[in-house]
């Protein structure tokens, strides 16, 4: 999966191992070979995608796709997508809602903040599959940051 010619990463925020190998594995499976950069929280995974003093500066020019757990020990899901979503930076960047949480009060939270796809976990795989293209699809034809 790439982006103006540049390779993506994913980054993938969950705290739960066996989702997180089932996760990777479902995405190698739908043909994704990109680095996966793995978070078992939310402070580790703000600190790397909006850098440590929170601006957001150090994604400016990367390329991300994260796929977020909403129910993490240090802080909600909701509360990541939120900061990610309101960063100038990284307002952009997809998100993909990976959860056991189906409740429609939340799903339709997490879309209006700006997610792009909410699955319900356990993941199905051939929804899981295709949303992963889609957003290669969307990869594809994203403009670069800043032009």
């Amino acid at each position: 999966m790439k982006a103006a010619g540049r390779e993506v990463t994913i980054v993938m925020v969950e705290d739960d191992e066996g989702h997180a190998r089932l996760i990777e594995k479902n995405v190698r499976r739908a043909g994704v070979n990109n680095e996966i950069v793995p978070f078992t929280n939310g402070n580790s995974a703000l600190d790397y995608i909006l850098g440590t003093d929170r601006s957001g500066a150090i994604s400016r020019e990367r390329y991300l796709l994260i796929l977020l757990d909403l129910n993490l020990p240090d802080m909600s899901g909701v509360d990541i997508l939120e900061k990610v979503k309101s960063n100038p930076h990284t307002k952009r960047l997809p998100v993909v809602i990976l959860t056991t949480t189906d409740d429609e009060r939340e799903i339709q939270r997490c879309y209006d903040l700006g997610a792009n796809v909410y699955i319900t976990k356990p993941v199905d795989y051939e929804n899981f599959a295709h949303a992963i293209r889609q957003l290669g699809l969307f990869f594809a034809v994203m403009q670069i940051p800043g032009q």
